[in-house]
Order: structure tokens, then sequence, then C-alpha cells
């Protein structure tokens, strides 16, 4: 079997008060990790949530409903995107 080669790590510095440093490491303590498992983790996790968040699209099911019906039955172009449509035509020409 080959070794797996472990990826290259990268250093965060972070400069906090007192009182910040004071809690993260009773935080740390709790969960039996050090200050810096601790803000890894809990950073990491952190970001997970935020880009999730961020990317995915939640609709309730009336709200499903309505945009699949619109994809399905799209109303006609008004006037205001008709020219909307060609003033983008006219500008990625240019």
């Amino acid at each position: 079997m080959e070794p797996v080669a472990e990826e290259p790590r990268e250093s965060i510095t972070a400069r906090v008060s007192k009182r910040v440093r004071v809690t993260l490491e009773q935080a740390a303590e709790l969960t039996g990790s050090t200050v810096n498992q601790f803000m890894v983790q809990s950073a990491y996790h952190e970001a997970q949530r935020l880009v999730e968040r961020e990317s995915v699209i939640r609709l309730s099911q009336e709200g499903a409903r309505k945009v699949l019906a619109l994809i399905d039955h799209p109303p006609k172009p008004n006037k205001r995107l008709r020219d909307t449509a060609k003033a983008f035509k006219n500008l990625v020409r240019a």
C-alpha cells in the first residue's frame, strides 16, 4: 500500500484581545482541544455554513412550484426586457 501524502499546511495568524484569548482558551479546554485546533475547527465550520447558505437557494413548496411553473411557461418578453436585451447585445458587440 502506498503512503498517503499529507497536504501542505498554511499558517494563519490572528491578534486578539486578552478577553478574547481567555474565552478561546476556556472553550478549547471544554472541548479537549488546543486553542489552535478549536479556532481552526470553529472557523472552518462557520465558513462551510456561510458558503452553503450563500450557495444554496432554499424555497418553500409553493415557491418551488412557482419557479417550475415559470420555467415551464415563461411569460412573453415585455418592452423593457426586449430593450434591455437589445442594449446588451449592442454593448457586447462593441
